[in-house]
C-alpha cells in the first residue's frame, strides 16, 4: 500500500540528506519525493510517497519525528487530499502524426510546450492514473524522453498540514 506523507522541515542545508538517509538506513524505499519552500520561507515541505503496510508507516513517522529539523509529519490519505504530478514527454512526431498527438493532448487537457522538426514535448498534470494513461497512448509514436516530478499533495478544504 502506498502512503503519502507531508513533512514540514526547517529550510536548511542538509535536511533532505538526513531525511533520505533515515529511509535508506531502515531499508525503506521512497517511491516519490518532492520538496519545496512553503508560504513561510524558513520552512520547506516534503511530500514523500512510501510503500508499505500500516506498521511501516508508523515506524517511518516515528523515525521522522525524531529528527530535530522535522517540524511536523502528516499522513495524507488520498480521499482527504488533492494530489498531482507533472510529466513532460518528448514524443517522436512528423507531419502525419502531429494532429493525432494534438488530439490526445486536448483530451487529457495537456499542453504542447515545444515543437521541433521531429518531435513535440507534451506537458501534463494530474494524478498517477492520468499520467500513466497518456503515457500509454503516446508510446505508439515513440517516447524519446520522459520526466516526472513525483507526487505533491495538499489537504482538502480548510485543513492545514
Amino acid at each position: 500500500m502506498k502512503h503519502t506523507l507531508a513533512v514540514l522541515v526547517e529550510n536548511r542545508a542538509g535536511v533532505l540528506s538526513r531525511v533520505a538517509g533515515l529511509f535508506s538506513r531502515r531499508g525503506y524505499n521512497i517511491d516519490s519525493l518532492a520538496v519545496g519552500v512553503t508560504e513561510e520561507p524558513d520552512v520547506s515541505r516534503m511530500t514523500i510517497v512510501v510503500h508499505g503496510d500500516d506498521s511501516v508507516l508508523e515506524q517511518v513517522k516515528k523515525q521522522l519525528n525524531k529528527l530535530v529539523e522535522v517540524i511536523k509529519v502528516s499522513d495524507l490519505a488520498s480521499e482527504d487530499a488533492v494530489e498531482r504530478e507533472l510529466a513532460l514527454f518528448k514524443v517522436a512526431a512528423d507531419e502525419s502524426s502531429r494532429a493525432e498527438i494534438m488530439q490526445i493532448t486536448d483530451i487529457f487537457r495537456a499542453r504542447i510546450v515545444d515543437v521541433g522538426p521531429k518531435s513535440v514535448t507534451v506537458e501534463v498534470t494530474g494524478n498517477e492514473e492520468k499520467i500513466m494513461a497518456i503515457e500509454n497512448l503516446l508510446q505508439k509514436f515513440g517516447i524519446k524522453e520522459m520526466v516526472r516530478t513525483g507526487k505533491i499533495a495538499i489537504a482538502r478544504g480548510s485543513k492545514k498540514v
